[in-house]
């Protein structure tokens, strides 16, 4: 793997606790298969048999769930340094649990699971810290999508927006934050449309609830976006 990826891996939560000098020791016991892709082309397919967890090293993807009518949600945008997969690769038949698609062109690796679970043949003694952080990155993920389940669960939009605007402050604990999804993405992750998410956020502004420019939001009424995320189902 080359070295101009070296900064994505050790931006992977995998990878936690592994120094840049180590890495190459690791990858050479995971021994990963990288790909390319271009912008729109699918990474993995749901459904399809899970061979190894993915990785992203350059560009960016969409984790996406489609419905019985065929509407898409998306669950979540991949940057570098970020995994797909991992809560299925060690199912007993591993099966891709979603659709992932690149939203630029992009480079992905993919690490045999095997080899991340199984014993390290050259007795790597960083192979513990691995398995920890992967133990450690299916538990967060499984809360993510937790989460997830939690905005769909709100019928309201100002209510979606509001919790999830809530969430980034609680993760950032600040009141000022830019978001990691630009607009699209956002009404993606919230299935909501763009244009009427658009017209909620401008009304939020206007109402003085919220301030916001692009992707940084500043959150001027708690109590408000409180009430709004927990109003009944």
């Amino acid at each position: 793997m080359g070295e101009n990826f070296t900064d994505a891996l050790m931006k992977s939560s995998l990878f936690k606790g592994i120094s840049r000098e180590e890495l190459p020791a690791m990858l050479h016991c995971l021994q990963p298969r990288q790909r390319s892709y271009r912008k729109g082309e699918y990474m993995a397919m749901a459904g399809e048999p899970l061979e190894g967890i993915g990785l992203i090293l350059a560009g960016k993807a969409a984790v996406i769930k489609e419905g019985p009518g065929g509407e898409r949600v998306v669950m979540s945008i991949l940057y570098p340094g970020d995994l797909f997969g991992e809560i299925a690769a060690f199912a007993e038949k591993p099966l891709w649990p979603a659709t992932v698609q690149a939203q630029a062109a992009a480079v992905a690796a993919f690490l045999p699971r095997e080899r991340i679970a199984g014993s390290c043949a050259r007795s790597c003694r960083h192979h513990y810290h691995l398995i920890n952080n992967m133990l450690r990155i299916v538990s967060e993920k499984a809360l993510m999508l937790n989460q997830k389940v939690k905005y769909l669960a709100i019928k309201s939009m100002r209510g979606r927006i509001s919790a999830f605007l809530l969430d980034q402050y609680r993760q950032e604990k600040k009141n000022t934050f830019t978001l990691p999804l630009n607009r699209n993405e956002m009404a993606d992750f919230l299935s909501v449309s763009r244009p009427s998410l658009s017209r909620e956020i401008s009304r939020m502004k206007k109402e003085g609830i919220i301030d916001y420019h692009l992707a940084t939001f500043r959150l001027l009424n708690l109590e408000a976006l409180a009430r709004a995320a927990w109003e009944p189902y």
